[in-house]
């Protein structure tokens, strides 16, 4: 998985990936002109989006129904060190599950891949790439 992030102005940045386009820039108290998600909200939304895909594969397999299928994640702000926490992420469904196909479903969605990223953190490195300096 490649993704190149450039700076456009202000505080914005563009992310492209297998010729996809999203939009981060600050809200207008942070300096940024509100014109997409913040970094965080991304995250959110990734975490989102991977869920979603999880319980909708999982309500297709038991021919269960998925419309109006929706996923809430939510999170503070915390400090020392700055970071998200306190994640929490509802999947609504306009149908009764019974308990089986509800306890099904949240194995289902704990499985998907931002979700074990996150409770499986992985090792990270950081590389400072910088024009050499003419002497």
């Amino acid at each position: 998985m490649d993704v190149l992030v450039t700076y456009q102005d202000g505080v914005k940045f563009q992310a492209s990936c297998r010729g996809h386009n999203i939009l981060s820039d600050q809200p207008l108290d942070s300096f940024g002109q509100n014109e997409g998600m913040t970094p965080p909200e991304w995250f959110l939304a990734s975490l989102g989006a991977c869920v979603g895909f999880y319980a909708v594969k999982y309500l297709e397999a038991r021919h269960l129904n998925t419309s109006g299928l929706g996923v809430s994640v939510t999170a503070d702000k915390v400090t020392d060190p700055l970071r998200i926490d306190h994640i929490h992420i509802q999947v609504k469904t306009l149908v009764p599950l019974e308990l089986r196909h509800q306890k099904g479903l949240e194995r289902a969605v704990d499985a998907c891949i931002i979700h074990n990223t996150l409770t499986h953190p992985p090792t990270m490195t950081t590389e400072i790439l910088s024009a050499a300096i003419a002497s």
